[in-house]
């Protein structure tokens, strides 16, 4: 792929001659592992030089970007995603759109891989720009202020490769917990052993693993991350073999409520912050995350049943007609704008509003209380039960505090 850009630049995918400019621009302008993380994407087989793009000037690299592969699981449904990661910009060539253009070739990239939508963390208001909007909440990280006593025979140790089987079980019983779930993928779980800005621990117990956390840089103040724990034992044991492990530093909790060690662990914690913190999601297409979240919605509608031959829901300058038959929703249907959708017995949403209701902890309820443009219309108890407010964990590469 490449594409010719105003003033002679080329945008088109890296190669591996391009490692070490790439690796030189990502640490120039974002943080000192982002080379080493760029290269572990790339020269893994399950990524490869296609997730990654390069502008560059003659032989010189000045903006770059790389797409990873995520799946978000929706109760029982995984919706394929992407998420663009290490993104970069020389800044001597800043100001001339070559985001953008990074960011649509990675869009259309993640909709050839088969992604219904995208995920990422990001900076403020920025990715907004590219058709992201808030949606989803980033669990709040707080201060341990009581920290337990030492036990003996702690377990703890770094996380090996041996490890992961283990440590993809941990996660995966914490994440069964939860209504959406972003997992680590099994590439990414391989990368982040062997990446060195973050440090995955497991704690083992009579030669088993028993828990884990990842932990951020050493410094005064340390992230802990990803905890789990197979029981209360286990996770009293994780915490303090951490506090023992790093005695000089305040620990940093990032905190799992309704999982073992979110419970066992709380009433060590100061109280949460309140300010708003969220995860972006981009739907460009909405009729395909509706479809593929069918069998969740039809779930949902089966527990309130309907008299309506359809559920139509519009995003104004579109709107979405679901069949209903034989008491569950049949494939999505496409038409053009709906300003009024009350007078179909449907629901309106804004586009920029769709993520969070579909995915986000306010559902149909809690939304149209804060947004004019989303409302249920006539239909409100039948609306609410299909779009429930949702408990969300997401793992990603790299930590969002």
């Amino acid at each position: 792929m490449t594409t010719t850009l105003p003033g002679g630049l080329v945008l088109r995918t890296a190669r591996p001659a391009d490692l070490d400019r790439i690796g030189a621009l990502l640490e120039a302008r974002g943080e000192p592992g982002d080379a080493l993380d760029h290269r572990l994407v790339v020269e893994d087989s399950d990524a490869g030089w296609e997730t990654c793009a390069v502008v560059v000037d003659g032989d010189r690299v000045v903006s770059t970007a790389t797409l990873l592969d995520e799946s978000v699981r929706v109760g029982d449904v995984v919706l394929p995603a992407g998420q663009v990661e290490l993104v970069a910009t020389d800044q001597d060539y800043e100001g001339r759109g070559l985001v953008r253009a990074l960011m649509a070739w990675a869009h259309d990239l993640s909709a050839e891989r088969g992604h219904v939508l995208q995920v990422m963390i990001g900076i403020p208001y920025f990715y907004r720009l590219f058709g992201y909007e808030y949606a989803i909440d980033i669990p709040r990280a707080r201060t341990l202020t009581s920290p337990p006593g030492p036990l003996a025979g702690s377990g703890l140790r770094r996380a090996t490769p041996g490890d992961l089987p283990a440590l993809a079980a941990l996660q995966d019983e914490v994440q069964r917990g939860f209504d959406v779930a972003v997992p680590h993928t099994a590439a990414r779980r391989r990368w982040l052993l062997e990446h060195d800005t973050s440090t995955t621990w497991v704690l083992e117990r009579d030669g088993r693993v028993v828990a884990t956390a990842r932990t951020g840089e050493p410094d005064d103040e340390v992230l802990v991350a990803e905890a789990a724990a197979a029981d209360g034992d286990a996770a009293d044991r994780l915490l303090a073999a951490l506090v023992a492990e790093l005695p000089d530093a305040t620990l940093v909790v990032v905190h799992r409520a309704g999982t073992v060690t979110g419970d066992r662990w709380e009433a060590r914690l100061e109280e949460p912050a309140d300010g708003a913190e969220q995860y972006y999601v981009r739907i460009a297409r909405p009729e395909l995350v509706l479809d593929a979240l069918r069998p969740v919605l039809s779930a949902r509608l089966a527990g309130v049943g309907t008299a309506r031959d359809a559920v139509v829901l519009s995003t104004f300058g579109a709107h979405y007609r679901l069949p209903v038959v034989d008491g569950a929703l049949g494939p999505v249907e496409v038409g053009g704008t709906l300003q009024s959708p009350g007078v179909l017995g449907g629901a309106g949403v804004a586009p920029d509003q769709l993520g969070a209701l579909l995915l986000g902890p306010l559902g149909m309820a809690g939304l149209s209380r804060r947004r004019p443009d989303v409302y249920a219309g006539s239909e409100r108890a039948l609306f609410e039960a299909l779009f429930q407010p949702l408990t969300a964990d997401l793992l990603t590469y790299y930590l969002p505090w």
